[in-house]
């Protein structure tokens, strides 16, 4: 098995693999809140699928599902002339929705989403959402008396999706892999700052249009690539949507350390004769035992 297999079969080890699961309690959550805001019992309509599960850059193990509800504009006339907390209000009339299918909804300890979590572990985290007129979504936050934020993750999806698109499908696999590098390492970066970096990498990346073959410089030249990232900045812009993405703390660290293994790694798969062993046990650092042995 050569270098292309290896990372073929990481990447096939970390692909999620409880879609079905996953698809059912969209439809179920989709189809209540319908019945309550929409009367219909559509299992589709209104729902979409965000955050890294829409963007497909969630990997098996992932616990957090983030999806988006679009109410009707006169759910927020309603709730923007509340007396009180109405972004508060608002979170609650969901929640009390949601419990007449699943008993375990809370609101989210942010306050802006309602939680519904599952006894496998998985949670759906589900944003009220109205359409405004750049396209995107306002939604609630129910912190410091309540106010309305914005976003935009249709258009984060579409720009990301593109991207991938156009580096023959590389930018999707490489934000999964580095996931499975962010849980081994413990590193204190979210999965949206992941995707953030990638998408700005990979579009000056040289090889972005090759295979799997070239993965192990697609995640040393990446590594890098975070290392290099000034250490002092706090925030970047997402793709698509603009919005701010905050760092969680020191991640160029652990990926210098990571970039240095990573040599290692190619030092071994250059070697005459190729210490292959030595090679996928450097990666098996980096990335922990879904990479094959």
């Amino acid at each position: 098995m050569g270098l292309g297999e290896w990372f073929d079969g990481f990447c096939k080890n970390i692909a999620v693999k409880d879609g079905g699961t996953i698809s059912a309690r969209y439809r179920l959550l989709t189809k209540r809140l319908n019945t309550e805001f929409w009367n219909t019992d559509s299992e589709s309509s209104h729902s979409l699928y965000i955050g890294s599960y829409g963007r497909n850059t969630a990997i098996s193990g992932f616990s957090d599902l983030d999806m988006s509800f679009e109410l009707p504009s006169s759910i927020y006339k309603q709730y923007d002339q509340h007396a009180g907390n109405g972004q508060s209000a608002l979170l609650q009339a969901l929640k009390n929705a949601i419990a007449k299918t699943y008993s375990t909804s809370s609101v989210g300890g942010d306050g802006q989403v309602v939680v519904t979590s599952f006894t496998d572990g998985l949670t759906f985290e589900i944003l009220p959402a109205f359409v405004n007129n750049t396209g995107g979504y306002n939604y609630p936050n129910a912190n410091s008396g309540g106010s309305w934020k914005s976003t935009n993750p249709k258009a984060e999806m579409a720009a990301f999706s593109q991207r991938n698109k156009d580096s023959n499908y590389n930018l999707v696999l490489l934000c999964r892999m580095m996931r499975s590098w962010k849980a081994k390492w413990d590193v204190p970066i979210s999965g949206m700052l992941i995707d953030t970096l990638a998408y700005q990498f990979i579009e000056g990346w040289q090889y972005r249009d090759k295979s799997y073959y070239f993965y192990d410089y697609m995640c040393r030249d990446f590594f890098r690539y975070m290392a290099d990232q000034n250490d002092k900045q706090t925030y970047w812009r997402a793709p698509g949507s603009a919005d701010y993405v905050a760092t969680k703390g020191n991640f160029q660290y652990k990926a210098t350390r990571c970039h240095n293994i990573s040599l290692e790694a190619i030092q071994y798969e250059q070697a005459k004769p190729s210490k292959e062993w030595s090679a996928k046990d450097k990666w098996r650092d980096i990335f922990g035992t879904a990479f094959p042995d």
